[in-house]
């Protein structure tokens, strides 16, 4: 494989990014303004918050299933409190509670019962919108206007929204290039079992990537209800997978131990919701919007597995 090729390779997100910008800015004049990019911002927020945790998963060679089951569940919960007249911030607060308490059981599963991540968090899955679609009785809730202003509130004319995804993704890139943290966590997705005899504690270190993916869940999905206005007894659903795939369209590799929030899992968010946008801009078949972005995703992790057998063959070679 030349260089050229190799470069392609890895910048292959960036490359599907200019296409699709380029592609619906010919075939729509408004898609590329100011104003529809701040928009696929604000719509992007929720899945950016949800992919940035996810990444720290998928960095460890592991996967969250249950992250669209969080969502709908604290959703759920804090919807029927505010209704009932429960205070904001307290419904707020255990939306959050929710998503780190899910993430626990997780983590605790998948390092202390030796379960893989792919069976618990399946298991998860189900208990979380089992338990939402009961305590809703598969009714959507709808929320009062307070909570609406979450989403609808602005500082300096930014929209809440895109203010806590900033925040998010600021801070978890800095935990992946600045922390003891984030250096343990790619050399986990690395080799776990060098880092074990290496001294690192991995055990400790995957309940935290799991707490950290239920929390940013439960936060993403606040973000998002606070922007519909009701929660429908379909919510959260498959966000699990566009969070994954966000995440590797970014550069995450699903082997582990390879990728980044910023500028990665912010890039894949955005192509994705650029695709979806751009989608409604050209008034294209609703039915062809997840057939065209299964595809550039299925794309995507054919590159990702063409550049992993690379490097590995490289490794043999001693080359890298």
């Amino acid at each position: 494989m030349n260089k050229t090729t190799q470069r392609i390779l890895n910048n292959s997100t960036l490359v599907l990014f200019a296409i699709v910008l380029l592609t619906f800015s010919i075939l729509s004049h408004h898609f590329f303004s100011f104003q529809n990019f701040f928009n696929i911002l604000v719509q992007a927020s929720s899945l950016a918050i949800i992919a940035t945790g996810m990444t720290f998963v998928l960095l460890t060679a592991g996967i969250d299933l249950s992250v669209g089951s969080i969502m709908f569940l604290a959703g759920v919960i804090s919807g029927k409190l505010v209704v009932a007249g429960f205070p904001l911030w307290m419904a707020c607060t255990l939306v959050l509670v929710i998503g780190v308490l899910f993430g626990l059981i997780n983590g605790a599963f998948i390092f202390k019962a030796k379960v893989i991540p792919f069976i618990v968090t399946l298991a998860t899955f189900y208990v979380g919108r089992g338990l939402g679609l009961f305590i809703s009785e598969t009714r959507a809730v709808n929320l009062p206007e307070s909570f609406l202003k979450i989403g609808s509130t602005k500082f300096f004319g930014v929209p809440a929204p895109i203010i806590v995804m900033t925040i998010v993704i600021i801070a978890g890139h800095l935990v992946l290039t600045k922390t003891i943290f984030g250096k343990h966590l790619y050399a986990v997705g690395h080799d776990e079992v060098k880092s074990r005899k290496a001294g690192i504690p991995v055990d400790g270190l995957l309940l935290k990537v799991y707490i950290i993916c239920g929390f940013c869940a439960a936060l993403g999905g606040l973000v998002a209800i606070a922007q519909l206005g009701a929660i429908s007894p379909t919510f959260g659903l498959q966000s699990e997978f566009m969070a994954i795939a966000a995440s590797v369209l970014g550069g995450t590799s699903l082997f582990g131990g390879r990728g980044s929030i910023f500028p990665g899992t912010l890039i894949g968010v955005l192509l994705i919701q650029s695709i979806q946008n751009g989608l409604v801009m050209v008034n294209a078949d609703p039915y062809l919007y997840t057939v065209i972005t299964g595809g550039v995703i299925f794309l995507i992790v054919l590159i990702d597995s063409i550049r992993h057998l690379q490097q590995k063959k490289l490794k043999r070679l001693g080359i890298n």
